[in-house]
C-alpha cells in the first residue's frame, strides 16, 4: 500500500505517545529514521499561508451532516482553527436569548428561599424569539424606600418595562389537601393538591400588543421541570420579567446546551489486516469506522468510515497491528455539534452567530477609520 499522504490536507499524526505533523517512524531499533507514513502536502495549506480572502473564498466550504429539532451537525471545511473556535465562542456567550432577570416575591411561604427560587426560575429556558426584542440598556434596579413606608408596588413600577425590551410572566399557585383523595393512599400526588410546581404553572402575561405580536408563542419550552415541592399551607405568589441578554453576562441567556467541535479523524491501512486479526482490528475502534469484508472464503479489514474514530488508540496493545495502520486528524476540516436549549434553532444560532462576527468586525473597522 501507498504510505505517503500526498491530498494537500494539514494533518497531524497520532502515535502511541505523541503527535507528530510529518511521519510516524518505524518502531525498532534496526530503522529508527525510517517512516511508515509520511504527511507530504505538496503546497502550502491553510494554517502555513498569509490570509487571503480570495483564497479563503475558494477553499471554504460548510457541508450540512444533520439537521433536527434542536440539534445540527455540520462540516466547516479549509478555515483556519481560530475562526472555528470564534464561532464556537461567539454561540456560547454572544448569540442573545431571554431568560428571567427579575422576579418579585409577593408570597412565599415554601421551603425554598427567595433567592435559590429566583436563580431557579432564571435557568428556565424560555419561548421567545429573542429577534423580535430589544436589548434593555440598564437591567440595574435602583430603588430607594423607608424602611416603615415599603411600598412594593413602586419597586415593580420602577423596573419601567416595555413591550419591546421585555416580557412578564405570573407564578400564583397554592398548596392544599385533595378532600376526594383515598384515604388509603400516602402518595403525596394523592393527598395534596398543586403539591409540584412546574415551569408550566409560569403563565405569561402579554404587555401592551405583545398578544398580536408575538401569537401566544411564549411560555417555557418545556412544561414538565420541577420548580418547588409543596405541602398544604405553602403558596407561591410572584411576578417574573425576561429580558434580553447575551451567555457573557450569565450563562442562561446562552441559546446553547453546548457548542463543539473536533477535527475530522482519519484512518489509513498501510497492509492488509486478515481473519482473526481483522476481527481484533475492528474491536479496536469505535463501531462503524472499520467493517469486515468477505471475499472468496477470507475476511479482511477495510476503513469503512473514519469520521466516528474516537481516537482511543486501543490498536498499539497489538504488536502485529499498531504498525499496520495510521491515525491521523485533519486540520482544517471541522466537525462542529450544537445543541439548542429550544429558544432559537440549531441552524440559526449558528447564522446569528456568523451576523455577530460580521457587526463585530464593521464596528472595529469604524473604530480604525476614525483614527
Amino acid at each position: 500500500m501507498n504510505n505517503v499522504m500526498n491530498d494537500d490536507k494539514p494533518r497531524v499524526i497520532l502515535g502511541e505517545y505523541k503527535i507528530t505533523q510529518v511521519c510516524i517512524g518505524k518502531r525498532n531499533d534496526k530503522n529508527p529514521n525510517v517512516c511508515t507514513f509520511k504527511n507530504l502536502p505538496s503546497k502550502s495549506t491553510v494554517l502555513d499561508e498569509k490570509w487571503d480572502i480570495n483564497k479563503f473564498k475558494d477553499k471554504f466550504r460548510v457541508v450540512l451532516v444533520r439537521l433536527e429539532d434542536n440539534e445540527m451537525e455540520f462540516d466547516l471545511l479549509g478555515i483556519h482553527p481560530f475562526l472555528a473556535n470564534t464561532f464556537r465562542r461567539l454561540m456560547l456567550s454572544d448569540v442573545p436569548t431571554m431568560a428571567i432577570e427579575k422576579v418579585y416575591v409577593f408570597n412565599n411561604t415554601s421551603v425554598i428561599q427567595d433567592e435559590v427560587l429566583a436563580h431557579r426560575l432564571g435557568l428556565i429556558p424560555l419561548k421567545a424569539d429573542p429577534r423580535l426584542f430589544e436589548m434593555k440598556t440598564d437591567r440595574k434596579l435602583n430603588v430607594s424606600f423607608s424602611f416603615f413606608n415599603f411600598n412594593l408596588n413602586n419597586i415593580v413600577a420602577s423596573t419601567e418595562s416595555s413591550e419591546q425590551d421585555s416580557l412578564e410572566f405570573t407564578l400564583k399557585i397554592k398548596c392544599t389537601n385533595n378532600k376526594d383523595s383515598n384515604k388509603d393512599s400516602l402518595r403525596a400526588e394523592d393527598m395534596y393538591k398543586n403539591n409540584n410546581v412546574y415551569s408550566k404553572h409560569i403563565k405569561w402575561t402579554p404587555i401592551g400588543n405583545q398578544k398580536e405580536r408575538l401569537h401566544d408563542d411564549v411560555g417555557p419550552i418545556h412544561d414538565d421541570i420541577l420548580i418547588a415541592k409543596m405541602r398544604p399551607g405553602h403558596e407561591l405568589d410572584l411576578k417574573l420579567i425576561a429580558v434580553k441578554g447575551t451567555g457573557r453576562d450569565h450563562a442562561k441567556f446562552s441559546p446553547v446546551a453546548t457548542a463543539f467541535y473536533r477535527l475530522l479523524p482519519d484512518i489509513k491501512l498501510l497492509s492488509e489486516v486478515e481473519g482473526e486479526a481483522a476481527v481484533r482490528l475492528q474491536k479496536c475502534f469505535s463501531p462503524g469506522v472499520i467493517s469486515i469484508r468477505h471475499e472468496k472464503g477470507r475476511k479482511y479489514a477495510v476503513v469503512d468510515n473514519a469520521r466516528y474514530d474516537t481516537s482511543s488508540r486501543n490498536v498499539f496493545k497489538y504488536e502485529d497491528l499498531k504498525d499496520a495502520v495510521v491515525m491521523s486528524k485533519v486540520q482544517d476540516h471541522f466537525i462542529f455539534t450544537i445543541e439548542s436549549v429550544g429558544a432559537l434553532k440549531p441552524d440559526v444560532i449558528f447564522t446569528e452567530a456568523v451576523k455577530v462576527l460580521r457587526d463585530k468586525c464593521l464596528s472595529l473597522l469604524e473604530e480604525l477609520s476614525h483614527d
